[in-house]
């Protein structure tokens, strides 16, 4: 059955050349989360669609099609935002990624998309970057089902993360963390930097346990960058 949606928000995630003059874009929409459209003839130089599809911009798309690839119709700027750059745009691409790797393709994720708006709007005025991404990390293993019940942990106990098993009591060690850095991040409250430093580390092994073997695109040019 074809499906047409003729406007709803969303915003690029990535972007690749099609064939002659498209392009194959992949979007995070508030109506059908993260779709995959054709952008047709949008490389060529009159395109209005060229100038639009750009990443971290907010959009009213419309497209249309029977299949998972959909073909785009209009795309509008709802407001232009001034261009992410240095570290705040190697932390959007790494936003993004997350998206394009862990969404299912066609699931509305409404909530997630608010919190999406709130980490590019992080992301722009540069304030809290680091507890912003971790704010938006947690949410997103919520949304896929894999959230970690944080607020049931004992402010005295240290506990160690286990695929599958989850967060368990366990010995204090250099690698365990301590209950009541576990009960902060539960409030998304990132003011002690030993709180962020365990809820980096925390997100990393749970996301890893989804993302597989295979690396991250943003996380290495991170680190190539840094080197």
């Amino acid at each position: 059955m074809s499906q047409r949606v003729d406007s709803s928000a969303g915003y690029v995630l990535h972007s690749r050349p099609y064939r002659e003059s498209s392009l194959l874009v992949d979007l995070l929409t508030l109506e059908q989360g993260r779709i995959s459209a054709v952008a047709r003839g949008a490389r060529r130089p009159r395109s209005r669609q060229r100038t639009s599809l750009q990443p971290f911009q907010t959009l009213q798309l419309g497209w249309h099609g029977r299949h998972e690839l959909k073909n785009l119709g209009a795309v509008e700027s709802v407001e232009v935002r001034p261009p992410l750059q240095g570290t705040a745009l190697l932390c959007g691409l790494y936003v993004n990624e997350l998206l394009q790797r862990l969404l299912q393709p066609g699931e509305p994720c409404p909530r997630l998309f608010l919190y999406y708006r709130y980490v590019l709007n992080e992301l722009q005025s540069g304030q809290d970057i680091e507890g912003a991404l971790r704010t938006f990390e947690r949410q997103l293993l919520d949304e896929l089902g894999f959230g970690l019940d944080l607020t049931a942990m004992d402010a005295g106990l240290a506990y160690t993360y286990r695929p599958q098993l989850g967060l368990i009591p366990a010995a204090t060690g250099p690698d365990t963390y301590p209950g009541r850095h576990l009960l902060a991040i539960a409030e998304d409250d990132y003011a002690d930097a030993d709180v962020r430093r365990s809820a980096k580390r925390l997100m990393r092994e749970a996301l890893s346990e989804l993302l597989g073997e295979r690396p991250l695109n943003s996380r290495l040019l991170f680190t190539k960058i840094k080197e």
